[in-house]
Formats: structure tokens, C-alpha cells, sequence
């Protein structure tokens, strides 16, 4: 089965959407899954550098105070999943591209869901500025993953494009939240769900599956 994911990287609900989905496989042991991570880009207008991060509170938020009424409901909803979600630490928010395409590079060598999970614990949790480039080759070399060559690979135009339209492909098809869930290609759910809500579609995805298999 596979289950693809629309998610950005600097989208706290899809940190939580990760867990979620964990938990909801963990009730469906015996299911075999593929996850594959899809691009999204909640500021695709965002600076390359990014921009200090209570500029970006004024301009998304009016300020900080309503901004820290819901980053505070996202934090009790974190501490639920075994997330520390550490919005005081965060000092620039940033163009995440580059760690899409790092996403990509590290699909390469089937460390894809790894990677994603460890930019969202080094940016919401650490509150590391995952639109450096050296700050990512950081993250890539813990996942073993060769340093020297992931700063090459960043530094090129690799993948840059295919983030590019996989978002652009996002939007064309409504998607304008994440995360959102894709089960083969046929099933969708929207938002960082309960466990629960993930199940039926497991079951449809499992008996499509059967049919297929019962009609060769």
C-alpha cells in the first residue's frame, strides 16, 4: 500500500500528522506500506534566506499574541504525540526548498521518512534553521548520510525544479492544506487526523488490493 504524504517540513500540524499516522499503522501491523513524502510549500514566496521569525509572526499574524494563542494549542497538541514543540527557539522562518530537495536526495537510499522525521524534530524542537544549507548537511550526516556530498548535491540544481512543479501538481489538485493523506492514489485525508480516521481507508486500500490480486 502506498501512502503518500503532502506535507511541508516547516508545518507544525504535519509533524503531528507524522505521529499520527505512526500510531494509526501501528493498529494495522500486518499491513505492508510504502510512504512516500510529497512536496508542499506553505510560503512558496518565502526570501531564500528566509526572514526573522517575529517579522514573519506580524505578517502572518497581526503579532505575537495571536500568533502564541495558536502555536500554544499546537503545543498541547504535540505534548499528546511525544512532541516538544519549542517555538521560542525558532529565530528565522525559512524558504524550506532546500530541505525538500534534501527530502528527495535522501528518498535515494530509502532514508526519505527518516529525513523528514529529523527536519521537523531539528526545527521544531531545536529550533535549527533548516534553510541553511550547512545546517541540513548537519541533519544528513546523523542519518548517515555522506556529508560532503549532500553540501554538493544542495549547492547544484538537483531536484530543484521537480519541488518546484511537485507543488505546483499540489495545488492543481486542490490541495491547499497539509498534511494530507493519499492511500494508492485513490483515497485522501486531510489534516492531522486521529489514528481512527486512518483505519477504514487502510481497510479499502487492503481490499482493493485483494480484489485486484482475486481478479488475475
Amino acid at each position: 500500500m502506498l501512502i503518500e504524504i503532502v506535507s511541508d517540513v516547516v508545518c507544525p500540524w504535519c509533524f503531528i500528522g507524522r505521529r499520527r499516522l505512526q500510531r494509526a499503522l501501528a493498529l494495522r501491523p500486518d499491513l505492508p506500506h510504502r510512504i512516500l513524502w510529497r512536496v508542499f510549500q506553505l510560503n512558496p514566496e518565502m526570501p531564500a534566506q528566509g526572514i526573522d521569525r517575529q517579522a514573519y509572526l506580524t505578517a502572518k499574524f497581526g503579532g505575537t499574541l495571536h500568533a502564541g494563542r495558536i502555536y500554544d494549542s499546537i503545543a498541547k497538541a504535540g505534548e499528546a504525540e511525544g512532541i516538544n514543540f519549542r517555538f521560542d527557539r525558532i529565530r528565522r522562518t525559512p524558504n524550506s526548498q532546500n530541505a525538500h530537495r534534501l527530502s528527495r536526495f535522501a528518498h535515494r537510499s530509502g532514508q526519505q521518512d527518516a529525513m523528514i522525521g529529523a527536519l521537523f524534530k531539528a526545527y521544531f524542537e531545536e529550533g535549527e534553521d533548516i534553510g541553511r544549507i550547512d545546517v541540513l548537511a548537519d541533519i544528513a550526516a546523523s542519518l548517515g548520510l555522506d556529508r560532503s556530498a549532500t553540501i554538493e548535491f544542495l549547492l547544484g540544481s538537483s531536484e530543484r525544479e521537480a519541488v518546484l512543479a511537485e507543488d505546483r501538481s499540489a495545488r492543481r489538485l486542490g490541495i491547499n492544506g497539509v498534511p494530507c493523506f493519499i492511500i494508492d492514489g485513490k483515497y485522501a485525508l486531510s489534516g492531522a487526523q486521529d489514528p481512527e480516521f486512518f483505519l477504514p481507508l487502510f481497510d479499502l486500500g487492503r481490499q482493493d488490493q485483494n480484489s485486484s490480486a482475486a481478479a488475475e
